[in-house]
């Protein structure tokens, strides 16, 4: 089992940045995927990003792409999500979640991910 926690939402005008960690206890985060999602109310789950094991490739969904970074540090077995250039649209709570995979490319899709944190709520203000 694997126990995700997320921090660092809150409240930020527009064009301001917060960062997100997903910290990991259980088993070592170096054996998994870790993909970030969001879901603003009335909406469905929708993928921000993702890293595989090792770092070592991530990519992000275009409505983030280039403002948002995921890393990893899995000595501390946690991953971050840098979010700049906010916009109200980025308003959610967003999630981290781990899939045990060693592929090179992570998976997109959220019924892949086997364990997941509560949230944390980003409110992005205009």
């Amino acid at each position: 089992q694997v126990q995700l926690v997320e921090s660092g939402g809150g409240l930020v005008q527009a064009g301001g940045s917060l960062r997100l960690s997903c910290a990991a206890s259980g088993r070592p985060l170096s054996n998994y995927a870790m993909g970030w999602f969001r879901q603003a109310p009335g909406k469905e789950r929708e993928f921000v990003g993702t890293v595989n094991w090792n770092g070592g490739f991530a990519y992000y969904a275009d409505s983030v792409k280039g403002r948002f970074t995921i890393s990893r540090d899995n000595a501390k077995n946690t991953v971050f999500l840098q979010m700049n250039s906010l916009k109200p649209e980025d308003s959610a709570v967003y999630y981290c979640a781990a899939d045990q995979t060693a592929a090179i490319v992570p998976p997109r899709s959220f019924v892949t991910y086997e364990y997941w944190g509560q949230g944390t709520q980003v409110t992005v203000s205009s």
